[in-house]
């Protein structure tokens, strides 16, 4: 495989993101210039190549609408079902369970993790905490052991999972050109070593401080005010949401709908669930209490997806389809994509092995991680599968996988201090004292994760 000039720059644009992620800076601006000297290479035209920039975002666009579309929505039937204290009667039998620090611990973050891969972390975050924190240090779990909950079951678990809505196997399997159902069945082993091992280490060590006493002054009797009648409408939404999300479960199991078709399913049960919510809420009014949380719900989804756009469009530009699509018919006869024939390349001269390859995507999806996204990394962790996975014939699903659970439980809101503000501000604890607490049973999950990956690969 010959490499030419375009590898080579996407390469220096690589590297330069890269470098530019490891000190903590946007990367857009990169990305852009990658894009436009991609164009400028191919057609050697300024205006050519200033609309190949422009063309590249429409192409992300396209990629990434389904799961923005998705999140949104998600979003604003959150928003429908906190006008009537509905979530709060969703979890409110959870409460009754939570006897011990043990119970505490997991049964926030149980919760977490569902309400997460439903509603997503953020929004959910401030609601499980908001209701179970006095609960939970009632019976002798401090308010970091509620914030680790939140951490590692929501903003790591199920985050970095997505199995519902499916966002982040979307991203990264689309930069490395294959079907985020595909990342999902191939990392599965992976996505249950990570949470397992990570959350396991976390609470050992939490217990064991516990049992220092570490915590004495903390736990004192906290006042709480509790909601102890709930409404008609609010049981009426409750049961509503839990009938209609049970039943898309079984419709997915029954039609076999994947990928887009259980995401449209799912869309288009929230999007009617809000409508039908709010119409109880608010009666007369309701027209404007749709458009209210149709409104919250995008303006969230712009706001975590806006940086990533331009980011992944120049990841999409190593694929075939997409650099066709902007650039026209400009790939060499036989090539398959830049990150492709990178790949062949690689294979043809350098002696990788599935260790190091697994190491690689490990520190460069933890990387990626940096800027506190979480998600604004996993194209590159993608592209850099389907480039490692190609040299050593090796799964790209699961190499996917393994950089997307390392950009995501370092960025997406457990380890990077800026990155976890959300779940600290709730707990009313320090976000450094909290990505503390996190590293070292992150750490050891990276290790043990990467290992697995070795063998499944």
């Amino acid at each position: 495989m010959v490499l030419t000039g375009a590898h080579y720059i996407y390469i220096l644009f690589m590297l330069a993101i890269l470098i530019i992620m490891i000190m903590k800076k946007d990367v857009i601006v990169p990305c852009i210039l990658g894009i436009f000297c991609l164009g400028l290479f191919y057609t050697q035209s300024i205006p050519q190549a200033t609309n190949a920039v422009f063309n590249a975002l429409i192409v992300s666009l396209s990629e990434l609408g389904p799961v923005i579309l998705i999140i949104s929505v998600m979003v604003a039937l959150s928003k429908a079902l906190e006008d009537n204290n509905a979530i709060n009667y969703m979890i409110k039998p959870f409460s009754k369970v939570i006897k011990t620090p043990t119970t505490a611990f997991f049964v926030v973050g149980i919760v977490m993790c569902l309400l997460s891969w439903f509603f997503w972390p953020t929004p959910a975050v401030a609601l499980v905490g908001a209701i179970f924190l006095p609960v939970a240090m009632d019976v002798g779990l401090p308010a970091i052991g509620v914030a680790m909950a939140l951490n590692l079951f929501g903003h790591g678990l199920a985050l970095s999972t997505d199995f519902v809505i499916q966002g982040a196997p979307a991203i990264t399997g689309g930069a490395a050109g294959i079907e985020a159902a595909q990342v999902i069945s191939e990392g599965m082993p992976l996505f249950w070593v990570m949470g397992i091992v990570t959350i396991s280490v976390a609470f050992y060590y939490l217990r064991r401080d516990l049992k220092k006493g570490l915590f004495k002054e903390e736990l004192k009797q906290v006042e709480h005010v509790e909601i102890k009648y709930f409404n008609k409408k609010a049981k009426i939404a409750t049961f509503l949401v839990l009938i209609c999300f049970l039943l898309d479960i079984a419709a997915m199991y029954a039609l076999n709908l994947k990928g887009g078709d259980a995401t449209a399913l799912l869309g288009g049960t929230a999007l009617l669930l809000i409508v039908i919510i709010n119409v109880m809420n608010h009666k007369k009014d309701c027209l404007d209490s749709v458009c209210n949380n149709v409104v919250d719900g995008f303006v969230f989804g712009i706001k975590i997806f806006g940086a990533i756009i331009p980011i992944a469009a120049f990841f999409y530009m190593g694929e075939v389809a997409p650099i066709t699509s902007v650039l026209g018919d400009v790939l060499p006869a036989g090539s398959q994509g830049l990150l492709s024939d990178m790949g062949i390349a690689l294979s043809q001269a350098v002696p990788l092995n599935k260790l190091a390859v697994a190491s690689i995507q490990t520190v460069v999806g933890a990387i990626t991680g940096l800027d506190g996204s979480g998600f604004s990394g996993i194209s590159l962790a993608g592209s850099l599968a389907s480039v490692f996975g190609t040299a050593v014939n090796a799964s790209v699903g699961a190499l996917c996988a393994l950089g997307q659970i390392a950009g995501i439980w370092v960025g997406g809101g457990c380890l990077v201090p800026w990155g976890l503000i959300s779940a600290a501000a709730i707990c009313g604890v320090n976000p450094v004292d909290l990505a503390k607490r996190n590293f070292k049973p992150i750490m050891i999950g990276f290790v043990v994760t990467t290992i697995v990956a070795v063998f499944i690969i």
